[in-house]
Order: C-alpha cells, then structure tokens, then sequence
C-alpha cells in the first residue's frame, strides 16, 4: 500500500484559533480527520506530522525516504524562505505537493515567493482545508502514473 507522509508547518497546531479570517475555524485534527478520510477512500496510509521548527520538519523529510512514497507539506512560514526545507525536498527524490490553507499570492507581498515551489511536483493553495484534500489525491495520482 502507498504511503505518504503529510507534513503541518510551524503555527498550524493554532488553527481554528488563529487568524480564523485567513485560516478559517477548522483545527488541525479537523483536517487530520478529512485526510484520514480520504486516504481510506484513495486506499492508501497517510501519516501526519505537525512541527514548528525548522530542523524537525527537515529531519522529518530526510526519514520519509524509506517510508514514504509521497510527502504533502504546508510549510507555513518556511515557504517564503527556508532553502533548508527545500534542500531536503529535493535529496530525498519523492514527489512533493505543496500546499497552503489561504491563497499566497492574495496576501502580503513576501508571501507571494515560495522556495519550496521549485522542488515540489505542484502547489495548491487558497482553498481552505480542501487544499490538503486536493493535496493529497494530486500526490497520490503522480504514484498512480498518467491515465490511460
């Protein structure tokens, strides 16, 4: 069975919380709760992970190497600049799907330059928790392949 490993960044464990105007009321384990659901619709395992630091998150994707066969990673403030995260997405070697509650490019202007994007198979954004939803059936159909 497929595995993907599904990385929240730093603040999310405050969702619900948190700038609900952006981020909207669900929590964590609400979208958690989605993602579970989907995942045993999709038929395949997910793990999630909420980190706030930056060396955790990196650590975490160096270990999905051998366990996982897909990441989906919000990484919340690290987007906009951590080459960290993103060094660690690319020596890995499995896809990646970023993806953000809010719309990026709709909000402050250093928002809008994600490092990640450069090393992930796509970015979805701006969709509320739906965005991790969609996150996860874009990473679970590049395991899939192309259709036929």
């Amino acid at each position: 069975m497929k595995k993907v490993l599904v990385i929240h960044g730093p603040n999310l464990n405050l969702l619900g919380q948190r700038q609900v105007e952006v981020y909207g009321s669900i929590t964590l384990e609400g979208i958690n709760q989605l993602l579970s659901g989907l995942a045993r619709e999709l038929k395949v395992e997910i793990e999630t992970v909420q980190l706030n630091s930056e060396g955790e998150i990196v650590e975490s994707i160096h270990n999905a190497k051998d366990r996982f066969n897909a990441i989906v990673i919000n990484p919340g403030a690290y987007t906009h600049y951590s080459v960290a995260v993103r060094d660690a997405i690319a020596s890995v070697g499995l896809p990646a799907v970023e993806v953000h509650l809010s719309n990026i490019y709709a909000r402050e202007e250093f928002r809008h330059q994600s490092v990640i994007a450069g090393v992930a198979a796509g970015q979805i954004s701006g969709f509320g928790p739906q965005s991790y939803l969609l996150g996860l059936r874009a990473a679970v159909a590049l395991l899939e392949g192309p259709k036929k």
